[in-house]
């Protein structure tokens, strides 16, 4: 499937993380360059990114390879999340738009009607969106480009629950723009430490020690990126 250069990062990301290609398995050039249509330049410069990013590794003699997390840095992924979500949430109730509070109100009131419903798989899109649009209106780049590399790898690494009550995850992600909308920076904070913390209790790892690795699938390349 032919897919533009400039996107061939965010499509190998997408099934290392769907689980395309095994932990530890090669990435050649040759073969990368063959399955999305480009030349082997940009397949180059897409690894090099990854490599940054945690998600490849460089081995001698074997070259460009899906990295192998351990349970240690997957525990470190949640734990700096924990710390970086509530800070975007304190500095999007100082910096946050007009449009960043549209967004965010319109998602909740789709969030809430969803978790009515009782439909998982629209509440899931719905919340990456969610914290997508509340790191944005952070206002800081860095910080946003940090979440959003964490919510790549968390979803690589782990496997996510629905939650118990859905209808109160969106209470709390209401709860999270009443607070950015008044300004109130420490409310916002507050309430998004202990919305993050309740979240991380639903993360299974996907590769616990001598567990399974995720097994090769068929999923079609995916241009939309992941949201967690």
């Amino acid at each position: 499937m032919r897919i533009p250069a400039h996107s061939v990062c965010t499509a190998i990301r997408d099934d290392i993380v769907a689980g395309v290609y095994e932990r530890g398995s090669r990435l050649t050039e040759e073969l990368l360059a063959r399955r999305y249509g480009v030349s082997r330049v940009p397949v180059r410069e897409a690894l090099r990114t990854l490599e940054a990013e945690g998600f490849v590794v460089t081995r001698r003699h074997a070259g460009a390879c899906v990295a192998e997390p351990t349970e240690q840095e997957a525990s470190d992924l949640l734990e700096m999340r924990s710390l970086l979500e509530p800070l975007g949430a304190a500095r999007a109730a100082q910096r946050r738009t007009e449009a960043h509070l549209k967004v965010l109100r319109g998602l909740v009131r789709l969030g809430q009607e969803r978790a009515r419903r009782g439909n998982s798989e629209d509440l899931r899109s719905l919340g990456g969106w969610f914290h997508e649009t509340l790191a944005q209106a952070s206002g800081s780049p860095a910080l946003t480009s940090m979440l959003t590399q964490l919510r790549h790898k968390i979803a690589w690494m782990y496997a996510v629950e629905a939650p118990a009550s859905p209808a109160e995850t969106w209470a709390e992600h209401g709860a999270i723009v009443d607070a950015v909308a008044r300004g109130d920076s420490e409310r916002a904070r507050a309430i998004t430490a202990v919305h993050t913390e309740r979240s991380s209790g639903t993360h299974r790892l996907r590769f616990p020690s001598g567990g399974e690795r995720v097994r090769n699938s068929q999923h079609p390349v995916n241009m939309s990126g992941l949201r967690h």
